[in-house]
């Protein structure tokens, strides 16, 4: 066999041979829609490779970006991990601090910056002496809040003008570092998650597979999953891959925001964790509005509640497909399309099914492990730390040992699952979220899917507090549909003879809002220091 290397700018290279025509359509941070084609963006690729080049940027060197959903952050997925160096995708959303903090991790050379992050650019390259320089990804460098750095400053397309649309491309080994990611954990630093080029051309072609996404030639894409997250679940390799039409959403999150794109573009596939597909809801519940195109919204990131599998389905004929990952397994690694002998079975078991994890896909391995990580039955009833293998799978964190998370060649998730005899995996609860009472185990993803289900809830979530004889109880906060009346009383009332009574919630509290990390998560660790004496407080009131 012939010794060729998988490479990511292979991707786009094929996206632009074998559909040169199919278009990737843009919200830019401007306002305005951009749209070109594959062949547009590989030659602009080629252009910016030419620019990095000149910057001297070297095989393994970091190049940082914070940016959103758009054509200038899909031509840096694949100029700078094309030229051999490696993409570092920054979250920022977070504080700068936080950001300093992980651009330094990294050893970060050189700062790609969307117009809108001008003024939290400023605050964080004021930590990161060693930068080089920051390119600002717009036609000119019009931002005040730049002009202070000490840094060398350019703007994006003058640095494409008049460069060549074509380029040769070095041979480097599908082994070579391509992608930084950092985990998007709610405790400590964020961890960094390094991937080969073998890597994501291997998950590149999973994601586009009928296992996972099932991405056709006639499939228009939209992922609501930021290009800085986990590399947008890979929808930037594996759409050009497929040939289909790629929508990048921008900064335009909202609800309002999405139904427009999806109308205007027949938007036929998301992808997106559950609070954005709530916030879709939320819009077209107000509005009375509709998503005809719309086919299949695919959700991860944290467990699907059953309503909202329900309310997709029975309100807008969309199809709710779970997906599993995370920063570390690719991300891609398990989900439940809508395969013939899943969409045949009767609502309620397909609803049940819609609320796992999914099969793994090929090239992955699942397992449940006791403390002893010694294999459990896959017998959809016991449960244990879900491990999972694979090649695309991380074996280790960039610069840093943990040997709890990666032992035996399996890379343990801190996800507490039950897998059944069919293969579906369905996550209990994070090993951290579980709620431990008078020695017995409580779910509180289960609850909250109870909860989900009652028409006037719009989010919930269960965390376990102190209690002074049981050790942890849970404590149940609700956030209400707008124009819709809660109480503690009916909440009870509906997951009566749902749940054991012994996992009834001790109080229930309806809030306003619920905080989430910039990905969309909720932060329970938050919640829980706030709450944490909530019960001993409330019994010693009494």
């Amino acid at each position: 066999m012939q010794p060729s290397q998988l490479l990511i700018i292979d991707l786009l290279r094929h996206g632009a041979r074998r559909h040169p025509r199919q278009e990737v359509v843009s919200r830019r941070i401007e306002g305005d829609i951009h749209r070109y084609t594959y062949a547009d963006c590989y030659a602009r690729t080629c252009q910016l490779a030419h620019a990095l080049q000149a910057f001297e940027i070297a095989p393994g060197d970091r190049i940082a970006t914070l940016a959103w959903n758009t054509y200038r952050h899909l031509e840096l997925y694949y100029a700078v991990s094309g030229i051999g160096a490696v993409l570092h995708t920054v979250n920022p959303r977070l504080l700068a601090e936080q950001i300093a903090w992980i651009m330094k991790d990294a050893g970060a050379s050189w700062l790609f910056v969307d117009a809108c992050f001008a003024e939290l650019a400023a605050e964080v390259v004021k930590d990161l002496p060693q930068l080089k320089g920051i390119v600002v990804l717009a036609d000119h460098v019009q931002q005040p809040e730049l002009t202070q750095v000490t840094q060398p400053l350019f703007a994006y397309e003058q640095l494409l003008t008049e460069q060549p649309t074509k380029y040769d491309w070095p041979a480097l080994h599908e082994d070579s570092a391509a992608l930084l990611c950092y985990t998007s954990g709610t405790t400590g630093n964020p961890k960094g998650v390094l991937s080969s080029h073998r890597a994501m051309v291997l998950h590149a072609q999973a994601t586009a597979s009928a296992e996972l996404l099932d991405l056709r030639g006639d499939t228009v894409l939209m992922p609501m999953v930021a290009m800085y997250h986990a590399g947008a679940w890979g929808a930037p390799y594996a759409a050009p891959l497929a040939g289909s039409k790629l929508v990048l959403p921008g900064s335009g999150m909202s609800g309002g925001a999405m139904h427009e794109l999806i109308t205007q573009e027949k938007v036929s596939v998301g992808l997106g964790v559950p609070t954005i597909w709530l916030t879709l809801h939320n819009y077209l519940n107000e509005t009375q509005a509709q998503v005809p195109s719309l086919q299949r919204v695919c959700v991860g990131g944290a467990a699907s509640p059953l309503g909202l599998v329900k309310t997709f389905d029975e309100n807008y004929d969309v199809f709710w497909q779970p997906i599993w990952g995370m920063t570390e397994t690719g991300p891609l690694a398990s989900s439940a399309p809508p395969e013939p002998s899943l969409m045949e079975l009767p609502k309620k078991q397909r609803y049940r099914i819609q609320t796992t994890a999914g099969r793994a896909c090929f090239g992955v391995e699942m397992q449940i492990v006791d403390a002893d990580g010694q294999a459990l039955a896959h017998d959809g009833e016991t449960s244990g730390e879900l491990r999972v293998r694979g090649p695309w799978i991380a074996s280790s964190y960039f610069q840093r040992s943990d040997p709890d998370t990666f032992s035996d060649g399996w890379l343990a998730t801190g996800d507490i699952a039950v897998i059944d005899p069919d293969g579906y995996m369905k996550v209990v609860d994070r090993k951290k979220d579980v709620i431990k009472s008078g020695g017995e185990w409580i779910s509180s993803l289960d609850i909250e899917n109870i909860c989900s289900q009652h028409p006037a809830v719009n989010e919930s979530c269960v965390i376990g507090v102190k209690h002074p004889k049981w050790d942890e109880r849970p404590l149940l906060l609700v956030v209400a549909n707008k124009g819709k009346q809660l109480d503690k009383a009916m909440l009870y009332e509906f997951m009566q003879g749902k749940i054991a009574k012994w996992w009834t919630p001790d109080d229930i509290i309806i809030v306003d809002a619920l905080p989430h990390t910039g990905t969309g998560k909720l932060v329970k660790n938050e919640l829980r220091k706030k709450y944490a004496n909530y019960l001993i407080e409330q019994s010693s009131d009494t």
